[in-house]
């Protein structure tokens, strides 16, 4: 690919166009030392020119760039949901690439990150290419991914998880796998039966069957196309559903 794919050091797909395209074009433009828009919209054109239509009937594969991107985009629009840009927020978001890309690729896109927090974006129209492109399971781990950036300053404020909880209703995701995810990120009574999404009165029986469904929904080999980097974040999502059931089984005595 073109020269701005082999700095941030992965593989770009659907998000070359669209919104996510406008606002990657937008902090290369503005905020990356080395790079113009005229040689980023040139890279879309090649990739356009390469590209193959994509029959219907295809399985979605999200490319690690394309899943990094997004978390970018979105991560940009909750982090100013609450009217200011918190530093432990955008350390939350250096420290998770560090983890999953290594120093080189997690410095190049956190210095692209800065740029597109000072764009306006429309959640909604990123929302709409995200979830034609990518898969439910990966669209999951999104939300999971921007729950732990609003956790990050240790308190979560409402305007927040409404901006999360927003973009999940844009993403198509229903409010039981919401409210599943939210529940990982929260200490509270109950929270082990909502992460598994049942209510405290089911049977055991019940119990058992909710946590086989969640284990298929959560498994990380669901994840295996984005690329070992994005396992970490799959497996914790994963950890949290067998501690709920853990917690669900000892106090049940099951």
């Amino acid at each position: 690919m073109g020269n701005f794919t082999k700095w941030l050091g992965a593989g770009l797909g659907f998000t070359f166009g669209g919104p996510i395209g406008a606002a990657i074009g937008f902090a290369i433009g503005s905020f990356l030392d080395g790079f113009s828009e005229d040689e980023f919209k040139q890279e879309q054109i090649d990739y356009k020119r390469k590209k193959k239509p994509r029959n219907r009937k295809d399985t979605v594969n999200t490319q690690s760039g394309d899943f990094e991107m997004s978390l970018l985009v979105l991560a940009s629009i909750v982090i100013k949901s609450d009217g200011k840009v918190d530093q432990r927020e955008l350390g939350f978001v250096r420290s998770q690439f560090l983890s999953m890309y290594g120093k080189q690729r997690a410095n190049n896109a956190f210095k692209l990150f800065k740029g597109i927090v000072k764009k306006q974006i429309s959640a909604r129209q990123v929302c709409i290419q995200i979830r034609e492109n990518m898969s439910h399971a990966s669209r999951l781990q999104l939300i999971h991914f921007l729950f732990g950036i609003a956790k990050a300053d240790e308190f979560v404020v409402e305007a927040e998880v409404e901006e999360i909880k927003k973009i999940a209703g844009y993403l198509y995701i229903n409010q039981n796998d919401f409210e599943s995810i939210k529940a990982m990120f929260y200490d509270a009574s109950g929270n082990a039966y909502k992460i598994l999404e049942i209510e405290k009165t089911v049977s055991d029986d019940e119990v058992k069957r909710a946590y086989r469904k969640m284990v298929k929904k959560y498994h990380p080999d669901k994840l295996r196309d984005l690329g070992e980097e994005h396992l970490k974040g799959a497996k914790a999502k994963f950890q949290s559903i067998q501690d709920a059931y853990e917690k669900i089984k000892n106090e049940r005595g099951m």
